[in-house]
């Protein structure tokens, strides 16, 4: 009898995954039309080889900074985007940073937007690179140089998209703000500042959108189509260091354990101990809306996760990787320091791991789940350079449909997907004023070229540049 009960327990069990199964599938969303967009293409590459050409290398220690690199651009602008500054107003901030304001036929403005992006880059190694970094060669459709696609594409794709348009002759209903940094690379303030013009001012945007996810393909399982990525919101990031005293000595009578060895085993216990998965509402919102077009095996995962979440958060262990980033805190080791010599045993041992913290996670609850797994009260904790994941965004707001629109029309048949951006970057801050804040670098992007990111030979296609203008455009006409 009892055989009969789990038999039709375990049938029963089958029919509900598969009716989910197969009712987890594509949303009828209707065809969509979009307008063509004309612009001129040459400019805009020319403006960002002019960008590129500006070495705005920050670093953590100013002296290494060349501030006439940074002024050497600001001044170029007027120059390769007269429209702009003839209509626009221009609020330089302490900390380089620039506001720029179009104001919108609505006066005042109840429905501003924000558009962001850093003009300053990370140091090269140049003797590894096979262009000038700083050079902005253009060979074969591409250009070569440092800031190409971090982000000098989108602060030139910003200008240039309004460069058009009021040549044009376009006027946005509402305000419309470009709000740039030139320490983004170092979390400097200089974002800071502008949010805290914001607040002396009043304006709650209506949308802000920054740096982010792009079109990519091969990312998400069992979709191998295009899938334009938008964050809604970012992990935290926190460095933590962990040290260790002892006696020191000679290292030809040791102890049975080292300082070292000690570090090694809290190393050891953290990465075969992951943090426990969590599935936020960006990547429930991403599981949802690219799960239904995945095959069939994930998209049965995904349609269950109330009895597959196990299986799914196993496959992100052994992988690793940009989904297991997805749903839970990830911690990365890269510095240990000891002794000076080889045959000294150090006084005191310490190494740091680079965490990314997942929305539900905190700090100091990182913090406690770390001593709770090493397990060795001796190791000491301090973190430096941290801060909290962000707030998340809404779905539900005009904003989030303006992005979605923008990215649907420049890359057509483009799935369009929320998630949780892994990186951090400026626009963390605008969460104090709102929370419509959206993350995508109007790019379409290979998975060389996002490795050439922060690495040797960053370049960019022409055509990209081109379709960082258009999607700025179809952005600034729903504004």
């Amino acid at each position: 009898m009892l055989g009969y009960i789990i038999l039709a327990i375990v049938v029963i069990l089958l029919v509900v995954v598969l009716a989910r199964t197969l009712a987890f599938k594509p949303k009828d969303e209707g065809e969509k039309h979009f307008e063509d967009i004309t612009f001129d293409k040459d400019a805009a590459v020319n403006a960002l080889a002019e960008l590129v050409k500006c070495k705005t290398v920050s670093d953590y220690d100013p002296a290494k900074e060349d501030n006439a690199e940074f002024e050497k651009l600001i001044g170029k602008l007027p120059g390769l985007y007269p429209n702009v500054f003839k209509t626009c107003e221009l609020t330089k901030l302490p900390d380089r940073a620039l506001l720029f304001r179009w104001k919108g036929k609505n006066n005042p403005s109840g429905d501003p937007c924000v558009l962001m992006a850093h003009y300053d880059v990370v140091p090269v190694e140049e003797e590894n690179w096979k262009k000038p970094a700083f050079d902005a060669i253009i060979e074969d459709g591409v250009m070569w140089g440092r800031g190409t696609l971090d982000t000098k594409v989108t602060f030139n794709g910003i200008l240039s998209a309004a460069e058009n348009l009021i040549a044009q002759g376009f006027t946005p209903n509402d305000d419309i703000y470009f709000a740039f940094s030139g320490q983004e690379e170092v979390n400097g303030p200089g974002a800071i500042r502008n949010v805290e013009w914001f607040k002396e001012h009043g304006i709650t945007p209506s949308m802000v959108v920054d740096e982010g996810g792009a079109v990519v393909e091969g990312v998400f399982p069992g979709v191998s189509g295009q899938c334009g990525l938008i964050g809604i919101a970012e992990k935290g990031m926190m460095n933590l260091k962990f040290d260790l005293a002892s006696d020191g000595g000679h290292a030809s009578s040791p102890a049975p354990h080292t300082p070292v060895g000690l570090l090694s085993d809290a190393c050891v216990k953290l990465e075969n101990h992951p943090f426990p998965k969590h599935f936020t509402k960006p990547v429930l919102a991403m599981f949802d809306t690219l799960g239904r077009h995945s095959s069939f095996v994930y998209r049965m995962i995904f349609a269950n996760l109330w009895l597959f979440g196990g299986i799914l958060d196993m496959i992100c262990k052994k992988s690793g990787g940009e989904l297991n980033a997805l749903v839970r805190t990830t911690v990365a080791f890269t510095m240990m320091d000891g002794s000076k010599a080889p045959n000294v045993i150090p006084p005191k041992a310490s190494m740091v791991a680079n965490l990314r913290l997942n929305p539900e996670d905190s700090i100091e609850s990182a913090k406690e789940y770390v001593r709770s797994v090493i397990g060795n009260k001796d190791i000491e904790l301090s973190d430096y350079a941290s801060m909290e994941p962000s707030i998340i965004s809404t779905l539900d707001c005009d904003g989030w449909k303006r992005v979605v629109n923008a990215v649907e029309g420049t890359w057509r048949g483009c799935l369009v997907s929320p998630y949780l951006m892994v990186q951090c970057s400026d626009s963390r801050h605008y969460g104090e004023i709102s929370d419509k804040v959206y993350r995508f670098s109007a790019m379409d992007l290979t998975a060389e070229e996002r490795h050439t990111i922060h690495g040797n030979n960053e370049r960019i296609r022409l055509e990209t540049i081109a379709s960082a203008v258009e999607f700025f455009i179809r952005i600034m006409r729903q504004c």
